[in-house]
């Protein structure tokens, strides 16, 4: 027994070392190395507050998924991670808590046990669920990204820093759900997952287990398709009633759900980009796991009625008949016992075959309406789609015809336009011809007065020049005289009347 004990013990502590759950320091702006399971490597913008606490989980010294924890309310407010391949094997269920979330000065840099953690952790529960919070308790450690959609020895994800309180019959159907529109919806149209980032959620509600661990209102899951060209973005709610229905709604109104309006996916998943066609066909897988989820339901309301029929049956036999001490009594009592047990017998079959046709007359009546409803829905969901086709066909018409006009005018206009040219180049020289012949009078007459006063002009120093020149010699000659006379030595005299 001993050695049973030292090789559980030995089991545990590897385990523990196997899994690692790194607290994101506040100085880190995102995830770490755990960013890789959110779409573009972002987290979600809004969700995270300074009293959250960033979890990388680990697993054999990889990250295997992400998760932001709240303290106050001690369930995660969401957990992300890339779709995989559900495992073979079956899971070992072993509950480990965080220890640095209640002691950030301890030792432990990994998930351990809670009974290892009991002694070596200052504080433990202080801001974190813990195994003894579910004990004797109408709720189970429900886990936010669940342990069959996990591809490795799937023990990573039983942190519980992963889990939140639910119903079994909740977890159940919710594990149900989640496995149906993986296998069915959402892998098979994204490329088979691998460009598949999915988020797992809880919002609180004001009711708590053991005035410690909040129970969701409702959770949520986000999955967001990256395939470049054909991707998709769907959002799917649950609430925690029994009886309801995983819901499918848009990714923006799965938003305006949760608090603080957050945004699950940069640029909404490539919004501008998405594949209608793809979600229809999404659209219609979900329908179907709506549709057996409500058979589900409509079987399981039907077993509580047959298995209680022994309690009725207890509740309405009579008592027996008192025993006579006389012997016309107990002769009496002899006789009368068949018949009373015959009609006890077809009483009870008159009762079971009834409440078993109600009950069947009940699951058809269901089944009827979910079908009508289905066939409503789907009917409306096409004609919706059919008009919302017709109506953007309508829409673009005129602008097509806009278009249309735009290009035949645009064509006219480069046809005048080379009309024009070659009518210009073929005119080109006759015009140029009649410009100059035109304007030549003109020139001509403006000319005539130019050339005049030029005529004038020169006549005028001609006759000046003449006059200039006779002068000159005139001037010329009798300087020359004169000097002759002064050198042959004749003097000339004159006296007052002017004679020689």
């Amino acid at each position: 027994m001993g050695t049973a004990r030292w090789l559980a013990l030995g089991s545990l502590l590897a385990l523990a070392g196997l899994l690692e759950g790194r607290l994101v320091g506040d100085e880190e702006a995102g995830f770490g190395e755990c960013d890789k399971f959110f779409y573009a490597e972002t987290p979600p913008a809004g969700l995270a507050t300074a009293s959250h606490v960033k979890i990388c989980q680990r697993f054999e010294g990889a990250a295997r998924f992400a998760t932001l924890y709240s303290p106050r309310d001690r369930i995660p407010a969401f957990s992300a991670f890339r779709a995989a391949r559900p495992a073979s094997r079956r899971a070992e269920q072993r509950w480990l808590v965080e220890p640095q979330i209640d002691d950030p000065n301890s030792s432990f840099a990994e998930v351990i046990n809670e009974a290892e953690a009991i002694a070596s952790v200052n504080n433990l529960g202080s801001k974190q669920a813990l195994n003894t919070d579910y004990l004797a308790s109408d709720y189970q450690r429900g886990q936010l990204y669940p342990f069959p959609l996990n591809n490795d020895p799937q023990m990573a994800t039983f942190t519980l820093t992963n889990s939140a309180p639910m119903t079994q019959s909740f977890q159940e159907r919710w594990y149900m759900n989640l496995n149906s529109l993986m296998d069915r919806a959402l892998i098979p149209h994204c490329g088979d997952g691998e460009d598949l980032y999915l988020i797992t959620g809880a919002v609180p509600s004001d009711h708590k287990v053991k005035d410690r661990v909040t129970v969701p209102e409702f959770v949520w899951l986000a999955a967001c398709c990256a395939v470049p060209g054909g991707g998709w973005a769907m959002g799917f709610v649950k609430h925690i009633q029994d009886d309801d229905i995983i819901e499918d709604v848009m990714v923006k109104d799965l938003e305006k759900l949760l608090p603080s309006n957050p945004q699950l996916f940069q640029n909404n998943c490539g919004e501008t980009e998405q594949d209608t066609e793809k979600m229809k066909k999404i659209l219609e897988m979900v329908n179907q796991v709506q549709d057996e989820e409500r058979k589900v339901q409509s079987q399981e309301s039907c077993i509580p009625l047959s298995s209680t029929q022994s309690k009725t049956h207890a509740l309405l036999a009579p008592e027996a008949p008192e025993e006579s001490s006389s012997f016309l009594g107990k002769f009496l009592g002899f006789i009368a016992t068949p018949f009373i047990k015959l009609f006890q017998l077809i009483y009870y079959l008159v009762v079971a075959i009834l409440k078993n046709i109600i009950c069947l007359l009940w699951y058809i009546t269901k089944q009827v309406i979910n079908a009508i409803g289905s066939c409503l829905y789907r009917l409306g969901s096409a004609t919706v789609s059919y008009f919302v086709a017709i109506g953007e066909e309508l829409v673009s018409i005129p602008w097509q015809v806009l278009k249309v006009v735009g290009k035949i005018i645009r064509a006219i206009l480069r046809i005048l336009c080379c009309l024009l040219k070659a009518v210009c180049r073929v005119l080109g020289i006759p015009v140029r011809v009649l410009l100059d012949v035109a304007t030549f009078p003109v020139y001509t007459m403006g000319a005539i007065p130019v050339v005049c006063k030029d005529i004038a002009v020169g006549l005028g120093g001609t006759i000046s020049l003449i006059f200039d020149t006779a002068f000159g010699t005139m001037g010329g000659l009798f300087q020359v005289v004169f000097s002759v006379f002064k050198r042959i030595g004749y003097k000339v005299t004159f006296d007052n009347s002017g004679e020689l």
